[in-house]
């Protein structure tokens, strides 16, 4: 009787599950959906981090990169992961004036992870907040223009140029020969002007006296340390840090950060190459 009993309510319980099983799979479904849709991982990003990486050779991409964040009204806040050596200095003054229009938007903090220097400096100087890792290479402000002389090796494999030029300066700058006294005058003056340029900009940014150059401003570098005490960088710390100090600074409550595709890593590698690369054979004005 007992085991009557068992089967018989073991056969109830089936057949309800039977009869009823598209409900319970229905309800299923939307007790997933309603959890996905209130899980925090399908909210939209409200803070990025963008990355400068290697030589500055064309800041096209990377100023692209931050309008889109800059108007994005999800986006509250932007890390910028810093490590170059600098660049061309067209490129690094496109980058420094996309910062600037950025944090007009929303805080940026700039990570310096291991060298910030030249024109990754500059297009770091209107950032909210700098902070620097404690071995990181900060500053190198100043400009060059270089380009080799090949003259001698021409000479000696028995190669001699031919040219035709209209004006006095047109030839400025080549490498064929060495340069002539009124071109190396032209060139100088070419440079002291972006270069006076380069440390009005860094002085207004950071809140320094231009006077005070002699200090900051003469090509050197500095640790991360001894940077802060100049007023180049703002503290000192690690990555997690800058990224606990931006979520302080946007005021969100939950910080979802946006994730950049596999393709954008794949091609922020190859474009870090490139432009390493191009950094070690071009020659020209650096903000080096």
């Amino acid at each position: 009787m007992i085991i009557k009993r068992f089967f018989s309510s073991i056969g109830a319980l089936l057949k309800f599950i039977n009869n009823h099983i598209k409900a319970l799979l229905f309800l299923l479904l939307i007790g997933w959906i309603f959890s996905q849709s209130t899980s925090d991982t399908t909210k939209p990003p409200n803070l990025a981090q963008v990355e400068l990486h290697g030589a500055i050779e064309d800041a096209k991409s990377w100023v692209e990169s931050l309008h889109k964040l800059q108007v994005d009204k999800n986006i509250k806040g932007v890390l910028l992961h810093v490590d170059s050596p600098g660049g061309a200095l067209g490129p690094s003054v496109e980058a420094m004036l996309a910062v600037k229009a950025l944090v007009k938007a929303k805080p940026v903090v700039v990570y310096g992870a291991g060298t910030m220097a030249s024109g990754s400096y500059y297009a770091s100087i209107h950032a909210t907040h700098i902070v620097a890792n404690p071995g990181a290479f900060v500053g190198s402000i100043g400009v060059l223009f270089q380009s080799p002389n090949i003259k001698p090796l021409a000479d000696k494999i028995g190669i001699e140029e031919q040219i035709i030029t209209a004006g006095k300066f047109k030839q400025m700058g080549t490498f064929t020969r060495p340069w002539e006294n009124h071109e190396k005058d032209a060139l100088q003056n070419l440079v002291d002007k972006a270069y006076s340029m380069f440390v009005k900009d860094v002085a207004t940014a950071r809140g320094l006296e231009e006077k005070s150059e002699g200090f900051f401003a003469q090509g050197k570098l500095f640790l991360a340390e001894d940077a802060k005490e100049l007023g180049l960088v703002d503290s000192v710390g690690g990555w997690l840090e800058a990224k606990e100090l931006l979520v302080a600074l946007s005021g969100v409550d939950t910080p979802h950060w946006k994730e950049p595709s596999a393709f954008d890593k794949a091609l922020a590698k190859l474009g870090g190459s490139a432009k390493t690369w191009l950094g070690g054979v071009s020659y020209g004005l650096k903000a080096y």
